[in-house]
């Protein structure tokens, strides 16, 4: 058995399915990481990537807790959590501080703090919005840029940094629900965030590409550039947007109209006009929601981006993914290379887990890595600022929900006080 240290636990919430991955870890190497379990469940009580039923949220959740539980054989009791947001809110702003007086000094923590301070001064957050993700992109000394700014030498010391905000209500509800699965919450991860870690390379990251995940509900894009994303955006649109049109055209059931999306690309059309299906309406439908969110939302996210600056193209990933020839279709209309993510290029992933709908999956364990290893690199919220005042939280009409007393607190530090312990190691 892994000790507890040593196993890595990301949990996926999303619209079609709950995901829970594990993974043991062998101390001596960083990143090194075997999959020793996959669990899953099918999501009940999320529309559009978001809880709107809390009982059956949690139920899900749950299920795939003890689907994950069977396959490794011990019990999980915390997670890294990746979840979806309908509002999300992606802004840069930048920062400037001076390095001692008229002579070059050395930057030191004291500095970092002080530029990240100044680029967050420049924020008006909304005391309704949670800043998930506050992401330094850039730094440059005395206008050069540079990677990692400590020890370094110059005058003046500047950054960009993203700041990623969503409503507070919907991470209190995602807690509220992987909680009473009977799971800490050990950290908040963005799904498209999550997804772009489990589905890119770290030359695409270097040399600029866009991550595309296509989920049950929503659609997640980020923006690489010289290695650090740069923004993330999220669509109200998705794979079950798909499936009702063509049950609303075709006036066919739910599962029925699901198992064609999936069908309409391989199966013979002569079988699908057996079924009585209209083969040219039904593919009429489809692309017409692909058309709608690859033209209106995707290529007008990147109408101010040069795609000059992604010569790593677009990578897609999320279970529509696996839609043939909808990399074809989208290359075609954004005019860039398109390659289908595979989770099993990071990881080694269980039988049934190799397809472009396990990459957010994967890409837990990666953040989770990344924020072992460069705890710098993704700015966390602390967990007074993670949580509502606690009170009454309806989760049905009629019937309260409270937050349980003995919820277990978090264990998480301060992103600042972790790299002054690391560099006290290091220096």
């Amino acid at each position: 058995m892994q000790r507890e240290s040593d196993t890595l636990v990301g949990l996926s919430v999303g619209t079609t399915k709950v995901t829970l991955i594990v993974a043991g870890r062998d101390p001596r190497y960083q990143d090194s990481v075997q999959v020793i379990g996959v669990g899953c469940s099918p999501s009940r009580g999320i529309s559009k990537g978001v809880i709107v039923n809390l009982n059956e949220a949690t139920e899900s959740v749950l299920n795939a807790v003890r689907d994950a539980e069977n396959i490794v054989g011990q019990r999980l009791t915390s997670a890294i959590v990746a979840f979806n947001s309908l509002d999300v809110n992606s802004v840069m702003t930048e920062g400037m501080v001076a390095l001692g007086g008229r002579e070059p000094s050395r930057v030191e923590i004291s500095d970092l703090e002080r530029v990240i301070e100044a680029a967050q001064s420049r924020l008006s957050p909304s005391k309704n919005t949670l800043s998930v993700h506050t992401i330094p992109v850039r730094y440059s000394l005395d206008d050069r840029p540079v990677d990692e700014p400590i020890n370094m030498t110059g005058m003046r010391l500047e950054m960009a940094l993203q700041t990623v905000s969503v409503p507070k209500t919907y991470v209190q509800n995602v807690i509220t629900c992987v909680e009473g699965a009977g799971i800490q919450v050990e950290g908040l991860v963005l799904k498209p965030l999550a997804s772009a870690l489990g589905s890119l390379t770290q030359e695409e990251m270097r040399v600029g590409v866009v991550s595309l995940s296509i989920g049950g509900g929503s659609t997640g894009l980020v923006l690489y550039q010289a290695g650090r994303p740069f923004r993330i955006l999220s669509v109200p649109i998705g794979g079950d947007h798909i499936t009702n049109d063509l049950a609303g055209v075709l006036r066919i059931p739910l599962r029925r109209a699901e198992e064609l999306k999936k069908r309409l690309f391989v199966d013979d059309e002569e079988t699908l006009r057996r079924e009585g299906i209209d083969v040219g309406l039904a593919l009429e439908v489809l692309c017409s929601r692909v058309e709608e969110l690859f033209v209106d939302h995707v290529r007008e996210a990147l109408r101010d981006c040069d795609p000059q600056i992604f010569p790593g193209g677009i990578v897609l990933s999320g279970g529509v993914a696996k839609t043939p020839g909808i990399g074809d279709m989208l290359s075609d209309i954004l005019q860039m290379p398109v390659r289908i993510a595979n989770p099993g290029d990071l990881y080694s992933m269980p039988p049934g887990r190799e397809d472009s709908a396990y990459v957010s999956a994967a890409g837990l364990l990666r953040y989770i890595l990344y924020r072992r290893r460069y705890t710098h690199l993704f700015i966390e919220p602390t967990p007074t600022e993670m949580r509502l005042s606690p009170r009454t939280i309806v989760k049905e009409v009629g019937e309260p929900y409270r937050v349980p007393a003995a919820a277990p607190r978090w264990n998480m530090k301060n992103m600042l006080e972790k790299l002054k312990e690391n560099l006290k190691e290091l220096f």
